[in-house]
């Protein structure tokens, strides 16, 4: 630690050029733990050059396009899971609507409206350990259909899977699948220990060999120090993970980290440019907590992401559709209209 803090010590008294990290991220070359430190502790004053070098790592791979993502909650509020930032988890005292799987017209309705919100990509989500065999079933049959009608990219959260379910969803036409690290190793037993941090890793190789695409993200403020943040985005950079929500914790009453302090707009604008310098090819997606946690400074996140979603998150309202198409438009940014 003390070699850490001298090194990132020295990278800010050198007077950091972020456009170095920018050059830096375009070569391939992964940052250091001092450089991703000096960005998360970067003064705010710092905030609009971080922020135009984080663009030219964006614009590169993704110009001026935004990818859309829509949720559905598909099975709520029925979880055996003890993770602790989550309103639907068995320790959970929080009101949340509770019901089983929602049906095949249901995940199809859910599927045209996302079409209708110019999402490209939409995400089949399911509260719970891992799906059961009905479960998984229902998914499936709902799947083959949506691919079959809707030019739609198709996400799955199902929680844990085993090497043949993963099989399965990819032989059904599931493109990508998503289970979020959420927080580093170090961190992990803090926040749920009814499954493992190793478990996660394992669902998202599992993933990467059945050929689906991996989605895998984090929540910010769940008690991390900087230096677990930046180990995180290496451990996703490592996993090669294609698309990377990050989420910014909102916390709910009646959850485990109900007291945790919401992250400051500029400390998140600082977070986003973090992971877009360490993974810089990837799909950065502002995920849940946005609207909450940036605040107004929701549209500089697009200097940095290159994905939203779009309407409500699992247990917890977004903002209007209309108010996202709109602040897109106003940044000059461009909908992706299929993500295929």
């Amino acid at each position: 630690m003390r070699e850490q803090a001298e090194g990132r010590a020295e990278a800010v008294s050198t007077g950091m050029k972020w456009g170095d990290l920018a050059d830096k991220a375009l070569s391939g070359e992964q940052l250091t733990l001092a450089e991703g430190l000096s960005v998360l502790e970067a003064g705010d004053d710092e905030v609009l050059p971080l922020l135009h070098a984080a663009f030219q790592v964006r614009k590169h791979y993704y110009g001026r396009k935004v990818k859309l993502n829509m949720i559905l909650n598909a099975k709520s509020g029925l979880c055996p899971e003890d993770c602790g930032y989550c309103s639907q988890s068995i320790v959970s005292t929080a009101s949340v609507p509770k019901y089983t799987l929602l049906d095949k017209e249901t995940l199809l309705a859910g599927a045209r409206e996302a079409v209708n919100r110019h999402a490209g990509t939409y995400c089949i989500v399911a509260a719970g350990r891992g799906p059961t065999e009905r479960e998984l079933g229902q998914v499936i049959d709902a799947v083959r259909e949506i691919r079959d009608t809707m030019p739609l990219k198709i996400c799955a959260c199902l929680g844990l899977l085993s090497e043949e379910q993963a099989d399965r969803l990819q032989d059904a036409g599931v493109h990508r699948y998503n289970h979020n690290l959420n927080t580093s190793r170090e961190n992990y037993k803090s926040i749920t220990t009814t499954h493992s941090y190793d478990q996660r890793v394992e669902t998202v190789e599992r993933v990467k060999r059945s050929g689906m695409s991996p989605c895998s993200g984090v929540i910010v403020g769940m008690g991390e120090t900087p230096e677990e943040l930046v180990e995180t985005a290496f451990a996703l950079r490592e996993l090669d993970a294609d698309s990377i929500p990050i989420n910014f914790l909102n916390p709910i009453p009646g959850t485990p980290l109900a007291d945790k302090q919401l992250t400051r707009p500029l400390q998140a604008l600082k977070t986003l440019a973090l992971f877009r310098f360490i993974c810089p090819s990837k799909e950065i997606r502002v995920a849940g907590g946005r609207e909450l946690n940036l605040r107004s400074l929701q549209p500089m996140a697009l200097y940095a992401a290159n994905s939203l979603f779009v309407g409500d998150y699992l247990t917890t309202e977004g903002q209007a559709v209309d108010a996202d198409h709109q602040l897109i438009a106003d940044m000059g940014f461009e909908i992706e209209m299929c993500a295929l």
